[in-house]
């Protein structure tokens, strides 16, 4: 195969434009609002699945807290859904740039914080100092405190670019592997398809469980700071 290993990842241009604001917007296509009296059952089985979700990442947060459900729902099945999508030929996964993922745990991140210093100014500040810290060790430990604050978006952002990015790197790789067996040895081939089919599947769940876990963190942080 000719082709280079990260094409995949190189932003779509449609006359000389990017066009990832409209590959950015197609996943809401995915999630109609409903009209009907009796849901069909796709829409019954994403309100439920929606309605799970939020139960399980919700319930440890207090009122100011559940403020956030709108938000925190919305990021899950958007960051879910464009991984999923990402996972078909010929398309592209936003997910893989870091520039992206920044931009969204960026924001969220300082939302938290910011609701943290307004609403629990003193715990907000105590976290930069732990209780019974000797002297001589106050300013080095309020460095770290701090460098590992800003550190929190970084970890959100390269840690959904890593997986989502190395996940369709082997994909890449043992296709084309794939490929390449089939002219050589065909049992070797096939072994090598199987790996390929089940390494698609195990893509299936991380693209699902990275957006859990990215909004997981996200509500992690809220909690500390509500």
């Amino acid at each position: 195969m000719n082709e280079n290993l990260f094409t995949s990842f190189i932003t779509p241009m449609m006359m000389g434009v990017p066009i990832v604001a409209l590959i950015v917007m197609f996943p809401s296509i995915l999630f109609p609002s409903p009209s009907r009296l009796i849901d069909n059952r796709l829409v019954s089985i994403q309100q439920w699945l929606v309605r799970l979700t939020s139960k399980q990442m919700l319930s440890v947060h207090n009122r100011k807290g559940q403020t956030w459900a709108l938000m925190l729902m919305s990021l899950v099945l958007f960051i879910g859904s464009t991984n999923l999508l990402g996972l078909l030929p010929h398309s592209f996964t936003p997910t893989t740039q870091l520039s992206m993922n920044l931009g969204m745990a960026i924001p969220l991140w300082a939302g938290t914080v910011a609701t943290g210093f307004r609403y629990k100014t003193k715990a907000s500040l105590a976290h930069f100092l732990p209780q019974g810290t000797p002297f001589p060790l106050i300013p080095m430990l309020v460095i770290i405190e701090t460098i590992s604050l800003f550190i929190q978006p970084m970890a959100l952002a390269v840690r959904l670019t890593a997986n989502i990015t190395a996940g369709h790197l082997l994909i890449h790789l043992i296709g084309g592997a794939t490929l390449a067996l089939t002219s050589i040895s065909t049992i070797t081939a096939l072994i090598t398809f199987i790996i390929l089919v089940l390494l698609t599947i195990l893509e299936f769940a991380v693209a699902l469980i990275q957006a859990y876990v990215f909004t997981l963190l996200v509500s992690l942080y809220l909690h500390d700071n509500t």
